[in-house]
């Protein structure tokens, strides 16, 4: 259980079902988000240490998703991120924390979106060199590093292949798929083995996905933001074979997607979201 998760504090304040879901999604082995608006340059070495320190009490992997680059998420709900010039500083000092907690294994997902809206966005020659640096900055023993490979609704695996491919796989792990969306986790699982496959055949190696089964019980309805009806999924650590490492919840259940189908700004907690995706898991 995270003491920084939105659902912790909420399992505080509210009452009633409000209260008995934030209680089952703090006690769920969640990634935490790192963005720049919450945690900003100068503070978020010491947000990163004592994510660490509470990984290394649990004796549990530290997750995080690193969410700070220059135009994120092209303008939608998302939008935000830092400036070319201040982001290297920013995961100068993420790198640092991690590497202080050199005893703390750590999953990082890094920049969800940013190579799969690149087509979108015509950014792709800006996101490269930005992607390749922040590997090369948080790379160490124990640590697993996860681009962002889209989910199976999104490109075709031989395209998402391309543009990991372009990025280059060397000091990753592998790639991240289903995050903050809601595809079955059998259609990731094979997405996962198909975008692999694709890889190899690029010269790539082997490589591994990590799969987002946070709010994918109910499967996908087509809508990204904030669809009614969902439900949690599998819990971390559940799945996995020789490609798909594991499963994690790595979008964070009861946070708005945006300001869509009722919710809030995107990031925020949203109780009646948070209610609807636990009501059977709580029985």
């Amino acid at each position: 259980m995270l003491a920084e998760s939105a659902a912790a504090t909420a399992s505080v304040t509210a009452t009633g079902a409000e209260r008995a879901a934030a209680d089952y999604l703090a006690a769920q082995p969640t990634a935490y988000w790192l963005t720049p608006e919450r945690d900003p340059i100068g503070t978020v070495q010491g947000r990163v240490a004592g994510l660490a320190a509470e990984a290394r009490a649990q004796q549990a992997t530290l997750a995080l998703v690193i969410y700070g680059l220059p135009e994120r998420d092209c303008g939608n709900h998302s939008a935000g991120g830092l400036d070319a010039a201040d982001y290297p500083t920013w995961i100068g000092e993420i790198a640092a924390a991690l590497a202080a907690a050199s005893d703390v294994p750590a999953v990082i997902v890094l920049e969800p979106d940013s190579l799969a809206l690149a087509p979108e966005c015509g950014n792709l020659d800006a996101r490269l060199p930005q992607l390749r640096a922040a590997i090369s900055a948080l790379q160490r023993p124990g640590t697993w590093i996860y681009l962002d490979g889209g989910h199976s609704n999104w490109h075709p695996a031989a395209q998402t292949a391309q543009l990991l491919q372009a990025v280059g796989t060397d000091g990753v792990r592998g790639f991240a798929t289903n995050v903050s969306n809601f595809n079955d986790t059998d259609a990731e699982v094979s997405y996962a083995h198909a975008v692999a496959a694709a890889l190899r055949d690029l010269g790539a190696g082997d490589t591994h996905a990590l799969i987002d089964t946070s709010r994918n019980g109910a499967g996908s309805d087509g809508q990204w933001c904030n669809p009614p009806g969902r439900r949690v999924g599998a819990a971390s650590g559940t799945i996995g074979d020789d490609v798909v490492d594991t499963n994690l919840w790595i979008k964070v259940p009861g946070e708005s997607d945006g300001p869509c189908n009722g919710g809030p700004a995107a990031g925020q907690w949203w109780p009646a979201a948070a209610i609807e995706l636990t009501r059977d898991a709580r029985g």
